[in-house]
């Protein structure tokens, strides 16, 4: 098994793989997703094992449609069906009650199960031809950049699992995930949904409040991080901090927007620094080949907190400081 070509055996293939047990690589249009039998208790515990992923970080369950998602849930509070109709199938993740039809090790001992629509064609493909609802968090050594390319699933998780490649996922940042702890709407994780688009339909969300327990994925641990030493550099330092690393010994990897005006063999440009969503679909990709380049260190300019700017500068904060 390896990275194939999603065509209808493929797709038949990986659903008799994940009803019998067995873990597929699917393409979300967030990133790709290791896939398991949502309803499989040893099948949801292998992608944990798979990942490295610790055991009190809950994974998302991909479902059909809606309909689909609220049979495998218990009652959804106020605001989640409005959120719901709205933004799936896509990248918003809803943490709501959980029912006994998911296994245990998808909620991570919670009372809670996070629910996604996909869009992307191929894993709706596998959804329907399985008839399950499937648990897949990203397809990577946990903690690592997520994969958008099959090439980065394989890269991490090896080729004894069958990959399904859909081509570079076209948002490139996780799911945003909204969950109501208190009763409130809540922000679990800034991600492919602006804040300001989900406040449209549910008003003000409340921000988690810090806890030993992750209520979602995302939360806790440490994520996003390439094995290259990083540093986020705000656009005014930019300049002159190429100027010191050009006379300095290492390697740098730069990650940069049009208008920084860098550019050189260790220079990658992004997109513009008012692109945030051009910015979140190359960003992963643009870690991992920094780190495949065997660079001393790694600098990115920060852009703009705007709109999906600000789910990009979550991740780079995060990958910072790992």
């Amino acid at each position: 098994m390896s990275v194939r070509v999603p065509d209808s055996a493929t797709v038949a293939e990986a659903a008799k793989f994940l009803g019998s047990g067995g873990l597929v690589v699917l393409p979300t249009e967030t990133v790709y997703g290791l896939a398991a039998d949502a309803a499989n208790e040893m099948a949801v515990r292998s992608i944990f094992i798979a990942k490295g992923r610790p055991s009190d970080n809950p994974v998302i369950v991909h479902c059909r449609d809606l309909a689909h998602a609220q049979a495998v849930s218990g009652l959804w509070p106020p605001g989640a069906l409005e959120l719901a109709k709205r933004f799936w199938p896509g990248p918003l993740t809803l943490v709501v009650p959980r029912s006994n039809v998911t296994a245990p090790a998808c909620s991570a001992g919670l009372d809670t199960v996070a629910l996604r629509v996909p869009a992307h064609t191929v894993f709706q493909q596998v959804l329907r031809a399985s008839g399950l609802a499937l648990a897949a968090p990203s397809a990577n050594v946990s903690g690592r950049p997520s994969p958008t390319r099959a090439a980065d699933a394989a890269a991490d998780l090896g080729d004894s699992i069958l990959i399904l490649d859909g081509g570079p996922c076209a948002v490139g940042l996780e799911s945003s995930v909204v969950g109501w702890p208190d009763g409130r709407p809540t922000l679990l994780r800034q991600g492919g949904v602006p804040v300001r688009d989900l406040e449209a339909i549910v008003g003000p969300l409340a921000n988690a409040a810090p806890g030993d327990r992750p209520l979602a994925p995302g939360m806790k641990y440490r994520h996003y991080a390439p094995a290259t030493p990083l540093r986020v550099v705000a656009a005014a330092a930019l300049r002159s901090l190429w100027e010191v690393e050009r006379r300095r010994s290492t390697r740098t990897a730069w990650l940069v927007s049009t208008e920084s005006g860098l550019r050189g063999p260790d220079v990658t440009v992004i997109a513009s620094r008012h692109d945030a969503a051009g910015w979140a679909r190359r960003l992963f990709a643009a870690l991992r080949d920094a780190d495949a380049g065997g660079y001393d260190t790694l600098v990115v300019e920060a852009i703009p907190e705007a709109g999906l700017g600000a789910a990009v500068m979550e991740r780079l904060r995060k990958a910072a400081s790992s």
